[in-house]
Parts: structure tokens; C-alpha cells; sequence
């Protein structure tokens, strides 16, 4: 009797253990000061919502889940891109899709703009809320972006001024740029052609983890 008292016990307790952990909240962060992210299952991005996966058991998608992905091209970046350059993590990234869905302004004035600068067969797949499109083979001559197409990115999108063929950045937006992971140069390309049309470091935010590092916390995309 007393052993089937004892075991009774510890299956009411691995029970009581499971359960108590089982499905907890999943929350994007912890709040640690007055400027923290803001506290939440969810934060509102526009017409959409940023959240992390509810189920505790859910898993990496499989298309993150590679680690050698053949070097070159998928050689592993390092942490600062260029000097100016800032690079920044997934409560920033969040931050700035909050501020920008809100019409807030950095501190310079400029207005914000999040671009996922994979190739379309990427971005298929999935994108970070908030975030727009612009492929990294559009801004690189060397894939065939013509230098007419190449301005109307920097002045219609990106808020740049054009005048006798040089670009004038008082006015232009901060970008923050992200592509699939620390191990994809989607992204560095994007930034290194805009840092050789003269676009200022302090205006460019590099989001290194990217989509590896947001499926692995769990975060949701849109299409």
C-alpha cells in the first residue's frame, strides 16, 4: 500500500509539473525599465500583429533549421557590417515597426522604413510584419539595376534628393534591413550599395539575425 501511496504521489506531482508549465503565456519581453518594449502576447503593427508562437512545444521552422549552409556565398557575417552602421536585435527591430506604424519620427526627423531585401522567392515564404520588399539585386548594378531605376528607389521610396545626378540625404529615411540570417548577404549587399551612393551609416540599421533568429523565438510572418 505504501508503495502504491508513494507512486501516487509522484504521478500527481510529474502531473502537477506539467501541466503547470504546460501553454504558459508567451509574451515578447519582459519589461526591465521605463524604455522598455512594451509588455504583451502581441503589439500592433499597422494592420498587423507582431506575437510569438503560444505553443510551448512548437519547434523551429525546417527552413531555418540548417547550420552549414556551404561558405561561399552563406559565409557567417560579422557583427558590425560597416562603421556607423548599427546593428540591432529583435526587440529593436519590433520597436522600430512600432514607431513606424505609429508615424513616430527618430530622433533626426526621419521617418522609418523596415525592407526585407531577400529575392522574391524568399519573401514568398514569409516577412517580418510591417516590413516592404526591396530585393537586393534592385539596387546592384552588377545584377543589372539600371542607374534610372536605381534613383527612382532612392528618391520615391527612400526619400533621398536627386540633383544633377547626385542623391542628398538630409530628408531620407532610416532603413532598417534584414534578410535570412547572420549567415545571408542579402541585406550586407543592400546596405553596401547604398553606403556607395553616399547614404549615411547613421541612417542604416542592420537587423543580423533576421528571419533564422526571428522563426527561432517563434515570431509570426505575413505574406
Amino acid at each position: 500500500m505504501k508503495i502504491k501511496s508513494i507512486l501516487s504521489v509522484i504521478a500527481l506531482s510529474v502531473f502537477t509539473f506539467s501541466t503547470a508549465f504546460a501553454d504558459k503565456p508567451v509574451a515578447i519581453s519582459k519589461a526591465d525599465g521605463p524604455n522598455s518594449l512594451e509588455i504583451g502576447i502581441s503589439v500592433d503593427v499597422g494592420n498587423h500583429k507582431i506575437m510569438r508562437n503560444q505553443n510551448n512545444k512548437n519547434t523551429v521552422n525546417p527552413a531555418f533549421a540548417k547550420t552549414s549552409r556551404p561558405c561561399p556565398p552563406f559565409c557567417v557575417q560579422p557583427m558590425q557590417l560597416r562603421p556607423g552602421v548599427e546593428t540591432i536585435g529583435e526587440q529593436e527591430i519590433i520597436h522600430y515597426a512600432v514607431m513606424m506604424s505609429k508615424g513616430m519620427k527618430m530622433p533626426d526627423g526621419s521617418e522609418i522604413m523596415i525592407i526585407d531585401s531577400r529575392t522574391p522567392d524568399w519573401t514568398a515564404k514569409g516577412m517580418i510584419p510591417g516590413a516592404v520588399n526591396i530585393p537586393w539585386t534592385d539596387l546592384s548594378e552588377a545584377k543589372g539595376a539600371d542607374p534610372i531605376s536605381i534613383a527612382e528607389i532612392m528618391t520615391e521610396k527612400f526619400g533621398a534628393e536627386e540633383q544633377n545626378g547626385l542623391f542628398y540625404y538630409n530628408n531620407a529615411k532610416t532603413l532598417v534591413m534584414y534578410c535570412n540570417g547572420m549567415w545571408c548577404g542579402q541585406s550586407p549587399n543592400n546596405i553596401k550599395s547604398l553606403l556607395k551612393y553616399g547614404y549615411p551609416a547613421d541612417k542604416i540599421k542592420w537587423f543580423r539575425g533576421g528571419m533564422q533568429t526571428w522563426e527561432i523565438l517563434g515570431f509570426n510572418t505575413v505574406k
